[in-house]
């Protein structure tokens, strides 16, 4: 099966401080053990704003590890971001505004993996079990 990253495990796959570190590396091995790997362009922008990273290296890291970027995402993809958003928000309204604030770029990693009916390896596995309980959810 093919599994989707959310930046989030690259950031603590990439600090080895990070308490979380160990179990990146582990997960993304057992991802690649049981299928291709792939992030969204969303991923793969997100991971470029980080301080000292270049579009070089990141095509480099892609390319060694056999990360495939999809670099398309369609109006399907942009439709369910839309819905999981909106209800998102409404969530966040109920509860007064106790819900952690999420970019719309959240959504759109989750809504890419749920329409390519790909699984999602994330740290953030409650956000993405709110908004798309149909995807498949692999937690680090």
């Amino acid at each position: 099966m093919i599994s989707a990253i959310d930046s989030n495990v690259f950031v603590a796959l990439w600090d080895a401080s990070d308490a979380l570190h160990a179990e990146a590396r582990k997960a993304l091995d057992g991802a690649y053990e049981q299928g291709n790997l792939v992030i969204c362009g969303v991923v793969y922008a997100e991971l470029l704003a980080a301080r000292g990273r270049t579009e070089a290296f990141l095509d480099r890291f892609c390319e060694e590890t056999g990360i495939t970027v999809d670099w398309e995402l369609t109006e399907k993809i942009w439709r369910e971001a839309g819905r999981a958003f909106q209800g998102y928000a409404a969530r966040r309204r109920s509860q007064r505004g106790t819900e952690p604030r999420r970019l719309l770029a959240d959504f759109l990693i989750g809504a890419h993996a749920s329409v390519r009916g790909y699984k999602l390896l994330t740290l953030d596995a409650g956000m993405y079990r709110a908004s798309f309980p149909r995807l498949r959810i692999v937690t680090v």
